[in-house]
């Protein structure tokens, strides 16, 4: 299991580091940051968020399996409130986005929620 959460932390810090290095570029260039840096910023989450579920994970019990099912949940949910602001704002015309950088927004939040719930739960149970 240590080599695992080793894993974890060597991937979500290559992944904070080309993230950090997209959005340096995009503040220095003075432009918006290309939307392909949500996704690179949400694997470093996911990365970092499975490094510090991954000994827990080697179980099998009860306890692991309803912190699934609930951080399913939690970001089904999240994902149905997600859906419904974007669509808003962009039928209302507050943001303008294409529809690449718009499911690179969804998939970057999906994936952020999902992980970070299914931390919540586990410090939580």
């Amino acid at each position: 299991m240590i080599e695992n959460r080793a894993l974890f932390t060597i991937f979500g810090s290559f992944f904070t580091l080309i993230g950090g290095f997209l959005l340096i570029a995009a503040i220095m260039t003075k432009s918006a940051p290309n939307s392909e840096t949500y996704t690179l910023l949400s694997l470093a989450v996911m990365s970092f968020c499975l490094s510090y579920l991954a000994p827990q994970y080697g179980q099998k019990d009860e306890r692991i399996r309803m912190i699934r099912e609930k951080g399913m949940f939690f970001s089904g949910l999240a994902f149905l409130i997600y859906s419904f602001l974007l669509t808003t704002t962009l039928s209302l015309d507050l943001i303008f986005l294409t529809a690449i950088e718009a499911i690179n927004v969804l998939i970057a939040l999906m994936i952020s929620t999902l992980f970070i719930s299914m931390v919540v739960l586990a410090k939580r149970y």
